[in-house]
């Protein structure tokens, strides 16, 4: 299931897009059209990435000895309540600064995003381990076979980009900055996460996605409008 998570990702961000580009159609102010789209994103996903991601703070903040106990504790702790509004005000910032350029933004970094958990199964622990595996640690085939899917859609993407813009200076560092910052946050963000927690479970790789989606949307946000 994991090696098509990047799909999928691309996926609701087209929705996400179609969305923007309706109501910004009907003159709705930014604020509004970011937080629907924000919103979209959530409810598309049940919410299953925003509460790992509160989880994984909870139990990053509750410290070595009881980050267990916090991060299965079906109530959200301050820190969770934190991340949660941190995120929400990068991703509404983000998004307000793409203006028209959003709709390219939410496929790519919900690409980036999910491609974030493909890294995390393959690379570190699964916390419960001892209790049972995760299921797609169960199911994994080794990254190799797992991050196909993903390579021809970016592939797909790249051959996409060149057929509508001239192969230029510009354009070139243009793709690259893109291709780049999202491969190395897909990376750094759930090796941070493991460094804090000492594993991934399944907590973390949402939280893991919802990061590495929002800083990639403020990096698109600086580098396709850098003024």
């Amino acid at each position: 299931m994991a090696r098509f998570a990047p799909l999928i990702g691309i996926f609701i961000g087209f929705i996400q897009s179609l969305s923007w580009l309706l109501l910004k159609y009907f003159n709705w102010p930014n604020i509004s059209i970011a937080l629907i789209c924000f919103a979209i994103s959530v409810v598309i996903t049940g919410g299953l990435h925003i509460d790992g991601l509160m989880d994984t703070a909870d139990g990053i903040g509750a410290g070595p000895s009881k980050r267990i106990e916090a991060m299965r504790d079906s109530r959200v702790g301050a820190i969770g309540v934190q991340s949660l509004i941190i995120i929400l005000i990068l991703q509404i910032a983000a998004i307000m600064k793409l203006d028209l350029l959003a709709p390219y933004a939410f496929p790519l970094s919900a690409f980036w995003g999910r491609l974030s958990q493909i890294f995390a199964i393959e690379n570190y622990e699964y916390i419960f381990k001892k209790e049972s595996l995760s299921f797609h640690h169960e199911q994994w085939k080794g990254i190799s076979k797992e991050i196909r899917p993903s390579f021809i859609i970016l592939s797909i993407g790249i051959i996409f980009f060149l057929y509508l813009t001239n192969l230029n200076i510009s354009n070139t560092l243009l793709l690259l900055y893109c291709i780049f910052s999202g491969l190395i946050t897909s990376i750094l963000i759930p090796h941070l996460i493991n460094k804090c927690l000492g594993g991934h479970s399944g907590d973390s790789y949402g939280a893991g996605l919802v990061i590495t989606e929002t800083i990639n949307l403020l990096l698109l946000s600086i580098i396709l409008v850098p003024k």
